[in-house]
């Protein structure tokens, strides 16, 4: 794509608990407004600036702005590596943020749609149980909604662990297999993402197992609660999230505006890890699904923000034309679960 047909830009912003957070999006050059806001929500381990360009790029060449924000402790944003202390503060760091934006003069009146991959399918579907109204749908890539029967941890095992969360919560104690070597098809994307020092790829902290194992199983018992449209993909060949997943997610859902679609031999990074002409076909979709949304801005119901209603959020520092600030010095990785294996029955 040619960067004359988007503008990027980066800043840092502070979070309702005094942390600086990354931010970034990819604006469409044109002289016309974005035809709708996408608000990114990347998977665990991972970040925006770079994990996500690809798709930051691809629908603001499509006319859309594109939005995206490093977790606490993801990517460029400050905090212990991909520490979740709370998922809750993971929700509403993306709403505090997502909903200024929406806030802002210029886009009040623009669809809003969520786009979530992996654990980022967990933090859109949270998002829009937050606030029903205000999303006009979402994207979600091999989403993180629920844990897989065959991998289910013991109840016992999730006790056990429990008890000792509060006391070793950093600890980097549960086992996982290679998730890069299981997400990741194409070889030279593959050794890219190992090369990005910005991604986790240590073991899983105990605490931050046990808040997204909690997280599924809770949108597990809940997915009828689902009620705006949404597109969910997913490849079938994928061993990180279970393809039985999305199609719970689907039969489920309240929505009546809900569309599945499972790639044959895809795996499971089907924007960023696939060969080309997959990516090309995956983005496909997608553009295509928020092009029938969008075409008609009159039938999109925005939901009007109220005086109140968002939260004032601190930017620090702002960066255009991808004149980045120098990163900072991360240490490595881990991009998702391992067949939803958070909490495996061997690690008492």
């Amino acid at each position: 794509m040619k960067s004359s047909e988007f503008q990027y830009h980066e800043e840092y912003i502070r979070n309702s608990r005094g942390v600086e957070l990354f931010a970034c999006r990819w604006i469409p050059s044109s002289s016309s407004s974005p035809k709708a806001l996408v608000f990114l929500c990347h998977g665990y381990g991972m970040e925006c600036s770079d994990s996500m360009k690809e798709c930051g790029i691809r629908l603001a060449s499509a006319g859309y702005a594109v939005f995206g924000m490093d977790y606490e402790g993801h990517g460029r944003s400050m905090g212990s590596r991909c520490y979740i202390k709370k998922f809750a503060n993971v929700v509403n760091d993306c709403y505090d943020y997502y909903t200024s934006i929406c806030a802002q003069e210029e886009y009040m009146d623009k669809g809003r749609f969520l786009y979530g991959e992996s654990m980022g399918g967990a933090v859109t579907l949270l998002l829009h149980k937050k606030d029903p109204l205000f999303w006009n749908g979402a994207i979600l890539v091999a989403p993180m909604c629920k844990i897989s029967e065959k991998v289910k941890p013991h109840p016992v095992v999730i006790n056990l662990l429990t008890r000792v969360e509060e006391i070793i919560p950093k600890w980097k104690i549960v086992p996982t297999k290679d998730v890069i070597d299981a997400a990741f098809k194409d070889l030279v994307k593959r050794e890219e993402v190992r090369n990005n020092k910005l991604i986790y790829q240590d073991k899983p902290r105990l605490k931050t197992a046990l808040e997204m194992l909690r997280t599924s199983m809770n949108l597990e018992d809940t997915l009828h609660e689902i009620t705006m449209p949404f597109f969910v993909l997913h490849g079938e060949a994928d061993t990180v999230t279970d393809p039985e997943i999305s199609k719970a997610l689907y039969e489920k859902a309240s929505t009546k505006d809900k569309t599945l679609k499972l790639y044959p031999g895809m795996w499971h990074a089907l924007t960023s890890g696939e060969p080309d002409c997959n990516v090309d076909l995956v983005f496909a979709d997608i553009i295509n699904w928020l092009e029938l949304r969008t075409a008609d801005p009159a039938s999109l119901t925005v939901t009007p923000i109220r005086v109140g209603n968002t939260t004032t959020v601190e930017r620090v520092t702002t960066v255009s034309n991808g004149q980045r600030r120098s990163k900072r010095p991360f240490f490595n990785l881990l991009c998702g679960l391992n067949r939803g294996r958070l909490v495996p029955r061997s690690s008492v």
